[in-house]
């Protein structure tokens, strides 16, 4: 049985189900085939199933330690992992069931199975049902990323663990051991330190969240220390022994040393995500991968074969939800002539950590590196009459503006609410705006995005 569409979506992660909706929108017939994760690694095993535990372990830390100082008893405090857990599956089914209602409301034909790309017309899949024929003028590849597997620390799902098997721990690990201080190893750190886990970090680099900010980083890593988390950085993982005691994690210092043992009972390997385009035929019908199995795009999101796009994950650039669903419109919207585009040099990057970090635009050695000619403000939380009445006066704002005509180029944030705050940021770059802009914009107080505008009045 063949079916006949002008787009067909393969994937219904962030970037899928959002293209395949915009696209109805604009009056095509749409079909989106996924394997049966809708919502993709974002809201089934990644984005929202994290933060729903962060949220829980924050709140469980916070009156595990005491509110006394807000004038609450808190006595006989217990942690019920399994509650906890049911929460977060409750959170990911509710937003499952959203998404598959908006494809029936949208009228989008959604196909169950595993997708095979035939030609650039034609997509077959395999159903519970049998294999099922798709024809389509477009087709749209939205597959998304898995976690990187290091060699000598292949997953094996009870003590080599990736980030999915980390979100679905039945019980607090008594010693973790996370390798990778990216934003992954972090979070999911985080996570079961606040729990009741003694967490030690591996990093390879000589800090936590490279490529960030480095005033940022070294911030991030005083406070994750005082959360008791413990760091081995310019360290790689070697290899693992498992017995009966639990894991013996082999470290080697990166610049030379002797290797020693660590001694845990999980080991998280947060290392990365790579591009998943495993069985979908990609090189059988000639669609070019780059050595890191990106599929490179133009401008319109086209691949080497006429007819095939893809966006997300798949393609280069920072592996990020709200990236996805950005290229997801304009993609679709570049199909049906519409005039559209994502600007790269204002994508948000968040980690939810606490106090959270978020950021946009040109970090201080991104400026050096690019010759750019710049002037820095900065305000501290500590500062601010409502971070006082939230407990949050930890972290910083810092605002990086071209020196010549004041443009704001980055916006850098540690503090509370900071994934929250950024888009003020985010839209002072997309309009251009200036650090003056920013200053002279009012703000309601007292809040916290007053911090922000008193470091764009610092620039100077």
């Amino acid at each position: 049985m063949s079916q006949a569409y002008e787009l067909i979506v393969i994937g219904a992660g962030p970037g899928g189900y959002v293209a395949a909706v915009r696209a109805v929108q604009l009056g095509m017939r749409v079909a989106c085939v996924d394997k049966g994760w809708v919502g993709g690694t974002c809201l089934q095993a990644g984005c929202i199933p994290s933060k729903a535990l962060l949220e829980s372990s924050q709140r469980f830390h916070e009156i595990h330690a005491g509110l006394g100082d807000h004038g609450i008893v808190t006595e006989g405090v217990r942690l019920d992992l399994s509650a906890m857990m049911t929460r977060k599956q409750r959170i990911v089914d509710t937003m499952t069931k959203g998404i598959h209602g908006l494809f029936k409301g949208s009228k989008i034909d959604y196909v169950e199975g595993t997708a095979r790309v035939a030609s650039a017309s034609q997509v077959e899949v395999t159903t519970a049902d049998g294999v099922q024929s798709l024809t389509a003028e477009k087709i749209l590849l939205a597959t998304g990323s898995v976690p990187v597997e290091l060699p000598d620390l292949p997953f094996d799902g009870t003590h080599i663990l990736s980030s999915t098997e980390a979100l679905a721990l039945d019980q607090v690990p008594a010693r973790l051991a996370v390798v990778g201080a990216g934003a992954i190893g972090l979070e999911l750190g985080s996570v079961w330190a606040r729990l009741g886990s003694e967490v030690q970090v591996i990093e390879f680099t000589d800090g936590v969240l490279p490529g960030m900010d480095a005033e940022v980083c070294t911030q991030v890593q005083r406070q994750l220390k005082r959360q008791g988390l413990s760091f081995e950085l310019a360290t790689s993982a070697a290899g693992a022994q498992i017995d009966a005691e639990g894991v013996n994690l082999t470290l080697v210092p990166r610049d030379g040393g002797e290797e020693r043992q660590l001694a845990c009972d999980r080991v998280l390997v947060a290392v990365g995500r790579r591009p998943f385009a495993q069985g979908l035929g990609l090189d059988d019908v000639g669609v070019v991968c780059d050595e890191r199995g990106f599929v490179p795009v133009d401008e319109n999101y086209r691949t080497n074969l006429e007819g095939i796009y893809a966006i997300g994950d798949l393609t280069p650039g920072p592996m990020l939800a709200h990236k996805a669903e950005a290229e997801a419109v304009v993609a679709v919207e570049r199909m049906a002539g519409v005039a559209a585009s994502v600007n790269y040099d204002a994508v948000p990057n968040v980690v939810y950590i606490h106090p959270e970090v978020a950021s946009v635009g040109l970090s201080e050695e991104d400026a050096a590196e690019a010759g750019e000619d710049i002037r820095v403000g900065k305000m501290l939380f500590r500062a601010n009459a409502r971070a006082h009445a939230m407990d949050g006066i930890d972290g910083f704002i810092k605002v990086i503006a071209a020196a010549d005509f004041d443009r704001v180029l980055g916006v850098h944030i540690f503090g509370p609410q900071a994934s929250h705050l950024i888009a003020e940021a985010v839209l002072a770059l997309e309009m251009c705006a200036s650090a003056e802009d920013l200053a002279r914009t009012m703000h309601a107080h007292p809040t916290l995005s007053e911090v922000l505008r008193e470091a764009a009045a610092h620039v100077g």
